[in-house]
């Protein structure tokens, strides 16, 4: 493989502006095209091996529930076994590879996804219900991660010249950063690409192999992901594909003696599961599980009577209900101080009524929730929701023939109700009164997550104090908490939000390697 290719300045991949009818119908055609080759079977890859199963995961669209994505082959715990092996021995050869040349598979799969960047998110508009926008940049945020940790990882192998050690007389002293091992990376389904390509190919250049098992909801636009990986010649064994239940295939990979890392993003409650598992150790293991843990958020804005109420408004909306409130970072509720709180209500009503519910193929703003278990869940809260605060806006079902809920608000709710401490993962929105700032910034603390927060204020003494105050991962100032960029805003939350790593941000890789020190006398 050529070695040689200059690492240019590191730049965030540009969205795509669907304002311009050239670039919809660019889409439209990605999207007629991917829906003719629905409903294929999908192997598992256990190094150069591709594994047809008889079980089978079936990935349905969430906005047209009788349409199949398609099939992709489940793995068991012997499957997972053998796919740990492959792993294992593939691990001895790849960690050898230099960093320049891991680093040169990425740039070409970076590369290879941005020349087809439509197509990887048309296959996103229908087996995860987003809009054109929201899957347009998780494709985006995909080719960032490649192209980011690539840089970070030739970064850290000329640590000893960008970051020198202090020199003693009589010894040369050099640290490098290598790999950990075999890892089991477990991602969401609410960034079927971005964070599954972010949390592989983290892994993958860093020089450890890994066991991908996607989502269940999402498995068919992980397989494109890991496809693309062999054309541009990743060596097989690197990335081993296996789809499967987490009770079995997840359990067993998380206790497994020669797992050395497990990087999960996912629910609080699997993340505190796979956290327990790690920690035990099984009989033949000699190191400590790492454990790479990304796990929801109870998110919200903080709003004062000095603040731009029509961009608070605005914000507050789009956090709420972008992809259907489906994000970790969903600022799933607002707090207002009182003297603005009827007139920052009004807005925000006002805006989530325009919001139209419909297929994402179409392109509508309010898409599907996932599943039926999410559809089922989230109609659970608005019905809670009904007897803790005042009906706004929605309120139940929407149409269509899929998981559609209308976009709802409840105002008047109390800090300590239901829908302002629990993480709904849907498109609810709970707002609170606060008698003044301080009040509100104590009642955006008082939760047990820690993942995202907005305070929106004109007063440069309060903004001073909420940097200061707010306890979250990633704070932001007079615009919305959702829409972290690679490189820009590392991301990770908090408490009950995580293991504090920064997805994105220039430590990330430091996670999924392990310092060495050498020391030679001269």
């Amino acid at each position: 493989m050529n070695t040689n290719t200059i690492v240019k300045p590191y730049a965030n991949e540009p969205f795509t502006n669907f304002a311009l009818e050239e670039n919809v119908k660019a889409m439209q055609a990605a999207i007629a095209k991917v829906k003719g080759e629905l409903g294929q079977d999908y192997p598992l890859y256990i190094g150069a091996e591709k594994v047809m199963t008889e079980a089978k995961i079936t990935s349905i669209n969430p906005g047209n529930v009788d349409e199949v994505i398609g099939r992709v082959s489940k793995a068991d715990q012997a499957l997972a076994e053998k796919a740990m092996n492959t792993a294992l021995e593939t691990f001895e050869s790849w960690k050898k590879v230099s960093a320049r040349e891991r680093a040169e598979y990425l740039f070409k799969a970076a590369a290879l996804m941005r020349a087809r960047k439509h197509e990887f998110s048309a296959l996103m508009i229908l087996e995860s219900g987003k809009n054109y926008v929201e899957a347009d940049v998780d494709t985006a945020e995909a080719i960032d991660f490649i192209e980011f940790y690539a840089r970070e990882m030739i970064r850290l192998s000329q640590i000893n010249e960008t970051q020198p050690l202090v020199k003693i007389p009589g010894e040369n002293n050099q640290i490098s950063y290598i790999p950990l091992g075999v890892g089991v990376v477990i991602p969401p389904w609410n960034f079927p690409l971005a964070i599954c390509v972010g949390m592989t190919v983290s892994a993958v250049v860093s020089g450890n192999t890994v066991l991908l098992k996607p989502a269940s909801t999402t498995p068919v636009i992980a397989h494109k992901f890991v496809a693309l990986m062999e054309e541009v010649g990743l060596p097989a064994g690197v990335i081993n594909f296996i789809p499967g239940s987490g009770a079995e295939v997840g359990d067993y990979l998380t206790t497994h003696p020669k797992t050395r890392f497990i990087s999960f993003t996912g629910s609080k409650e699997i993340g505190l599961r796979i956290n327990k598992l790690a920690a035990d150790v099984a009989p033949g293991q000699i190191w400590i599980k790492r454990v790479i843990a990304e796990m929801g958020g109870k998110d919200g804005i903080v709003v004062d009577e000095t603040a731009d109420l029509d961009a608070a408004a605005a914000a507050i909306v789009a956090s709420a209900f972008g992809f259907q409130g489906q994000k970790c970072s969903a600022g799933s509720r607002a707090i207002i101080v009182e003297s603005v709180y009827d007139e920052v209500v009004e807005k925000v009503v006002a805006y989530t009524n325009k919001l139209q519910s419909g297929l994402p193929e179409e392109n509508f703003a309010a898409g599907p929730v996932i599943d039926k278990a999410s559809y089922d869940r989230v109609l659970d809260y608005i019905e809670i929701g009904k007897s803790e605060g005042t009906l706004l806006a929605g309120g139940g079902k929407a149409e269509g023939n899929g998981y559609y809920i209308q976009p709802t608000v409840f105002g008047d709710v109390s800090g300590k109700a239901r829908l302002m401490q629990e993480e709904i993962f849907g498109p609810v929105l709970a707002i609170a009164k606060a008698k003044d700032w301080k009040q509100a910034i104590a009642m955006y603390n008082d939760t047990e997550f820690g993942l995202t927060g907005s305070y929106f204020s004109s007063d440069e003494d309060r903004i001073a104090e909420a940097l200061e105050t707010v306890h979250c991962g990633n704070l932001y100032i007079n615009r919305k908490c959702t829409g972290a960029l690679v490189g820009v805003h590392p991301f990770g939350g908090f408490n009950m939000s995580g293991t504090d790593s920064k997805a994105g941000g220039y430590d990330y890789l430091m996670l999924l390697t392990q310092a060495k020190l050498t020391s030679r006398k001269v």
